[in-house]
């Protein structure tokens, strides 16, 4: 009987190799240089970043759950609270909205202040909504994580990337924004808020980055940055790192009047 002739793999399609803790840069390196490409290959040179929560629903959906709520003795307060917040899911999808069209209309080759999302639900997905709606693509920059993935069908499909590693995820928010809106959130909000404001603060971000904390009552109850001021642990100056507001035509048209100024002569990211 012929001997079988044992073949050797190669080390780029050795998937033991690959998933191993000695390969764990050539991961890391992926996530910078997979998304690269698409980005390069769609002229993606720049992006305005969505935060927000994953469990606002839109106007329509918490309404019918109210409804539901009343009918059957569900959670009435919780329900309430629901269609109170869906108010932020869609001042997030018309500022997408209102903010495509307007990049759209630059006299640019390159695709300019593309909406861009963490590709969940909630915040995430009015959005892209918002931003498909308005006919332009948009990026979702999906993160695995042990819990069932909902699926957002507003993101362009040829800019959905999906990370294992949050820290490269970030990078990929950070180093294409040009502008961030941050709408009430949870921990991954507020991680991702306080990640933007230490790089802002200590001039590790260079670029001009404008922020915009959406949602006054919100943010005023649950992060206390006056205190912070009083204890002496920011300055009154590191306030005005953030345009605070409750209003869509006034983030709207603060955010155009910040990216014609410091960016349409300023191509191109720079972290």
């Amino acid at each position: 009987m012929a001997e079988r002739k044992r073949r050797a793999v190669k080390a780029y399609r050795n998937r033991e190799f690959l998933n191993s803790k000695e390969a764990r840069s050539l991961r890391i390196l992926s996530e910078y240089l997979e998304p690269k490409a698409r980005f390069d290959k769609y002229r993606i040179d720049d992006t305005i970043v969505f935060m927000g929560s994953a469990r606002i629903l839109p106007r329509e959906q918490a309404e019918a759950a109210l409804k539901k709520a009343q009918k059957s003795g569900g959670d009435l307060a919780r329900a309430r609270e629901d269609v109170a917040m869906s108010l932020y899911y869609e001042q997030a999808r018309e500022l997408a909205f209102r903010l495509t069209q307007w990049s759209k209309g630059l006299d640019s080759e390159e695709r300019r202040f593309v909406v861009c999302t963490g590709a969940g639900p909630g915040i995430m997905e009015a959005a892209n909504r918002g931003a498909a709606e308005a006919h332009g693509m948009n990026v979702g920059l999906r993160i695995s994580i042990p819990v069932e993935e909902v699926d957002n069908p507003y993101v362009t499909r040829e800019l959905m990337f999906q990370f294992h590693y949050f820290f490269m995820r970030k990078f990929w928010f950070y180093y294409l924004a040009k502008a961030v809106l941050i709408f009430p959130g949870g921990f991954g909000t507020l991680d991702e808020l306080f990640e933007l404001l230490t790089l802002v603060q200590t001039h590790k971000m260079t670029k001009p980055m404008p922020i915009v904390l959406f949602g006054t009552k919100f943010w005023d109850e649950v992060v206390n940055f006056d205190a912070l001021v009083k204890h002496g642990t920011i300055s009154a100056k590191d306030l005005s790192l953030v345009r605070r507001t409750d209003s869509v035509d006034e983030a709207y048209e603060w955010l155009v009047q910040q990216l014609t100024e410091h960016m349409l002569q300023r191509p191109g990211a720079i972290l």
